[in-house]
């Protein structure tokens, strides 16, 4: 693997990457080029093999890739090779929606807990999994009992940032955080935030925008002919598989 740092987009791509190797495995398919990955999955081949060449040369000249092998290294890239456990902390709608939610056993993750602070939830226990809502008061021990290494807060706005720093004293370092508010964290903690509204809102723009309206995007100064050339040995370095 190289050794500089790995952006947010290209693990989030390696995720799709992986489902589409999925159904690639399910359908039999036992080796194909990117550019035939792209094709298919409507992707860019250009990208799958910038992607994955980040992490190792995983394909084979005028065989293209092995599928079950870049599924395994993908899985292990992800670490989905081994159970994470995952703790919900708001036994509310949205909370008790996502701990019955089965899409998670499927990358390896398992919702081992629920917390919450209303004394009419605490000791119940939710959908097919039965899942104990716990007092957040004892989020701590039960993070060390379940061996929860993921946190999810779905709590409102004004309790994230306090339940956050719950979590990340009992030793933390991944939360998702549904709240819609900006939270801080300290340096070794990863915090992704899913805000549902600011989605919603970015929907309502394209339907408030004119049939066959393009956002336009600010002119960039032209490349000048060493620019041009440099580029063009850089593409020429990125060969289909």
């Amino acid at each position: 693997m190289k050794s500089e740092k790995i952006s947010e987009l290209t693990t989030s791509r390696l995720s799709v990457y992986l489902r589409c190797l999925n159904a690639l495995h399910a359908a039999g398919i036992k080796t194909i080029s990117s550019q035939a990955l792209a094709e298919q999955f409507n992707l860019n081949s250009a990208q799958i093999r910038k992607d994955l060449g980040y992490f190792g040369e995983f394909g084979v000249r005028g065989v293209g890739y092995y599928v079950d092998d870049l599924r395994e290294h993908i899985t292990k890239i992800l670490g989905l090779d081994r159970p994470h456990h995952v703790g919900i902390v708001g036994a509310g709608r949205l909370g008790t929606a996502l701990a019955n939610y089965n899409g998670f056993d499927k990358s390896n993750f398992t919702v081992v807990a629920l917390f919450d602070n209303d004394r009419q939830k605490i000791g119940r226990r939710i959908g097919d999994g039965k899942i104990l809502v716990h007092d957040v008061d004892h989020v701590a021990k039960v993070i060390h009992e379940e061996a929860i290494d993921v946190m999810v807060i779905a709590v409102p706005a004004k309790a994230a940032q306090r339940v956050l720093n719950q979590v990340l004293s009992a030793g933390i370092k991944a939360v998702l955080n549904f709240a819609p508010v900006s939270l801080t964290a300290r340096r070794g903690v990863k915090v992704k935030t899913v805000d549902l509204t600011t989605s919603l809102e970015s929907l309502s723009y394209f339907l408030a925008q004119p049939p066959n309206s393009t956002v336009t995007k600010p002119r960039g100064r032209p490349r000048n002919t060493e620019e041009n050339f440099t580029q063009s040995r850089k593409d020429a370095k990125t060969h289909d598989l």
